[in-house]
């Protein structure tokens, strides 16, 4: 029911709270899709001492052609509202000019599609998980970009998603297979 920026600027003070209240001395962000932009847009406004890393997983950082194929439909405004429709990929579109970020981010992108997603994988050229293309998921001064074969809904659910996230936050990096030991 709400545009970006007004979630960004009620939601995301809640979550800090919760973590100050808790006695935290750094704060790390992990999100999924929009919850992604919601972040970069209120760390382009505000800024936080204690902030540490941040893992994104399938963010629509540069658009998802989705948006672009749908945003004029009722069903896709009823669905996403006024925060799903900037989600477009034209230059002027809002995630296009949230700029680099300043932060430690690691990104991870799907290359699989949910069953019920298969039409709109369609929507979007090369790799993608059914929401947002491998491509438009990167953002420029990411301190690193993984690719794992999951679908965009269950993305945050996997095992090894969240081995790999726990990874960047620890470490700034994930494990990339090239730099795993042959025993793990």
């Amino acid at each position: 029911e709400h545009s970006i920026e007004t979630l960004a600027m009620d939601v995301i003070p809640q979550g800090l709270e919760r973590c100050r209240v808790q006695g935290a001395d750094r704060i790390h962000f992990v999100t999924h899709s929009m919850g992604g932009i919601l972040v970069r847009y209120y760390l382009s406004q505000k800024s936080i001492g204690e902030l540490g890393r941040a893992v994104m997983l399938s963010p629509p950082n540069q658009g998802s052609e989705v948006t672009d194929s749908l945003q004029d439909t009722a069903f896709y405004q009823w669905l996403y509202g006024p925060a799903g429709q900037q989600l477009g990929t034209g230059p002027g579109s809002f995630v296009r000019q949230l700029g680099p970020v300043r932060y430690p981010v690691g990104i991870i992108a799907g290359t699989v599609h949910a069953l019920f997603d298969s039409w709109l994988a369609g929507l979007i050229p090369g790799p993608n998980d059914g929401k947002v293309s491998v491509e438009r998921a990167k953002i420029e001064d990411m301190a690193d970009f993984l690719v794992l074969p999951y679908a965009h809904p269950f993305i945050m659910e996997e095992a090894e998603v969240i081995e790999q996230t726990i990874h960047f936050l620890r470490q700034g990096r994930f494990e990339h297979v090239s730099t795993r030991s042959a025993g793990d």
